[in-house]
């Protein structure tokens, strides 16, 4: 079964904030397997995490993440897809962090919706299939 959405690390944060009754129903209906996070998004939310010096609170919200959610590896078809799609983006005049866009090339790789909450992918368009949570 392929994923049919991976997660921004925005949305991941305010799953794990666990203040959004709204997100975490959606989540439920879900089945296993179809909800996944890149490992760019697990790069950024352990940065986080040391940043604020590990919370213990958080650390155990982001343990429960992983639990019910598969992280997908970055790998030389996702290098390749990033490639071509950021050199696409950018003779649009489409800049995003870097981290953006390896995120949506990410998702563009494995056919799957991005869902965040990050206004700035809005604008890609091409081949990004995004909802907001």
């Amino acid at each position: 079964m392929s994923p049919r959405y991976l997660l921004d690390t925005n949305v991941v944060s305010h799953i794990m904030q666990g203040r959004d009754a709204g997100l975490l129903a959606r989540l439920t209906t879900l089945p296993v397997g179809q909800v996944v996070i890149s490992s760019v998004t697990l790069a950024e939310l352990e940065y986080g995490l040391h940043r604020k010096g590990q919370p213990p609170r958080l650390r155990n919200a982001l343990a429960q993440v992983l639990l019910r959610m598969d992280v997908l590896p970055w790998d030389e078809r996702v290098a390749i897809c990033y490639g071509e799609f950021c050199n696409g983006l950018e003779a649009r005049g489409i800049n995003l962090s870097d981290f953006d866009m390896m995120i949506a090339a990410h998702a563009v790789a494995v056919d799957a919706t991005l869902v965040s909450r990050d206004k700035a992918f809005a604008q890609v368009g091409e081949r990004l299939r995004l909802e907001v949570w």
